[in-house]
């Protein structure tokens, strides 16, 4: 029997409840050119096998990552993951463990997220870290909300600096326009942070700046944090690359006042862009504000360490109305990659990585900017940095991709303009053959 729950006047109530004539009024939002008029074409069924030859056919048009020399960033890099972390976290007590409903009874997992909110505490130079968001741009719009809620809903103002990454700005626009949040949103230009400063004011609640920026530009966080808490406001640190971390200031020493980021660099692979995981951490006097869950470490009735769900997602709960924000779970399986590929570097193994991926993008700057028709447009950088090109950007990445190298991410993909702009990464993957394949490579392109 077909089960039909709703019927036309059901419907009809419910689009008169929400103010709509139509089911297709829901979609508005949707760009037209997203919607389709009919339904997809797809080939009819077939079997199993040639299924299979259909989709290999399909992946063999694609370079992966790692059959070519990759230099790809912009929020997602590719670094080696050693195969201790993939090995551990396929153990069924972690792989099909999801969030801890009856969290005491997890040891195991309370201990490795409690471990993780260490690292993630110690990276950022923050006094506390929650159990991990979805990703860093969902982070980042968290992190909005979480200081007009600072603010008692007395501030309701949000500064975006020009380097934040647009993903994360759009992420964050997404949630802000329900909440009242005015954000200031200043256009992705290099060079151009600190022109956020001057728009701080009484109305404030937060400014938002990324370092190491979009562009790859490293940042000094010290004159937003003083200019912003001269206004009572708050200072939110983004990042997308956490190996950066372990080779300049953290953004706690800096000033930040709540710190998040994307973890994907330490434990997680690229994976076609997901899942990842965000991190998120802050000063102790914000955290029953902060969203998220916390571990912590106590003592049993027997002397025993053991470990508590200490602040849980109210949300789960029936006090939905004092919720700090959506998210009643956590990247479970992608923060315990990024615990166990941290314990295996150690503070010393996360140092020398670093210093690889920038020795590694200082070489490669150094051979590209000598080249015809580019330019270094960075005056400081970590492991990415931004070349100013004779060319369209889209255009010189598709003719090296005809060459077998994965030269960058064109600006204009993020930002929809300066299409001569180009992001261009090396980390600890990258090696002096694909270095001097890329300016070979660049050079006869531009020329």
């Amino acid at each position: 029997m077909r089960y039909l729950p709703l019927n036309e006047n059901d419907r009809a109530e419910m689009l008169a409840k929400v103010g709509v004539k139509s089911v297709d009024d829901l979609f508005v939002d949707v760009p037209k050119a997203a919607i389709l008029d009919n339904l997809i074409d797809l080939p009819t069924h077939q079997s199993e096998a040639a299924v299979e030859r259909y989709m290999n056919a399909l992946q063999s048009k694609n370079i992966s990552a790692g059959s070519a020399p990759f230099f790809c960033g912009a929020g997602a890099y590719k670094h080696h993951i050693p195969a201790t972390v993939d090995h551990l976290i396929q153990r069924s007590e972690f792989l099909t463990a999801y969030t801890p409903y009856q969290p005491e009874v997890s040891q195991g997992t309370l201990q490795a997220l409690f471990e993780f909110q260490t690292q993630v505490a110690m990276l950022t130079g923050m006094e506390v870290a929650n159990a991990s968001m979805y990703d860093g741009s969902t982070a980042c719009a968290e992190a909005v909300v979480m200081a007009t809620r600072v603010a008692r809903g007395k501030k309701m103002k949000a500064i975006l600096a020009s380097g934040l990454h647009p993903h994360y700005s759009a992420a964050t626009q997404t949630v802000a326009q329900y909440l009242g949040i005015e954000l200031i949103q200043n256009p992705s230009e290099p060079g151009t942070d600190c022109e956020a400063i001057d728009q701080i004011d009484d109305q404030t609640a937060c400014i938002v700046v990324q370092s190491p920026n979009v562009f790859g530009e490293i940042v000094d966080l010290e004159p937003f944090a003083k200019a912003a808490h001269a206004k009572g406001a708050l200072l939110i640190a983004v990042f997308t690359e956490p190996v950066a971390l372990g080779a300049i200031k953290s953004p706690g020493e800096q000033g930040a006042d709540i710190v998040v980021g994307e973890g994907q660099s330490l434990g997680v692979g690229l994976n076609f862009g997901g899942p990842y995981v965000g991190l998120f951490a802050c000063r102790q006097k914000l955290v029953r504000q902060m969203p998220g869950r916390v571990c912590g470490e106590t003592i049993d009735a027997n002397g025993d360490r053991g470990f508590v769900l200490t602040l849980s997602t109210r949300e789960q709960h029936i006090r939905r109305e004092k919720a700090t924000s959506n998210i009643c779970t956590n990247s479970g399986l992608c923060c315990l990659a990024f615990t166990i590929h941290m314990t295996l570097l150690g503070e010393a193994g996360l140092r020398q990585l670093a210093a690889v991926n920038h020795a590694n993008a200082c070489v490669l700057a150094d051979k590209l900017s000598v080249i015809g028709g580019v330019e270094l447009v960075n005056e400081t950088f970590f492991n990415e940095f931004t070349l100013r090109l004779s060319k369209d950007a889209d255009t010189v990445v598709e003719a090296l991709a005809a060459k077998g190298i994965l030269a960058g991410v064109p600006v204009s993909r993020l930002t929809g303009n300066q299409k001569d702009l180009l992001l261009v990464t090396a980390t600890e993957t990258v090696t002096d053959a694909d270095i001097n394949a890329y300016v070979d490579a660049l050079a006869e392109v531009l020329s």
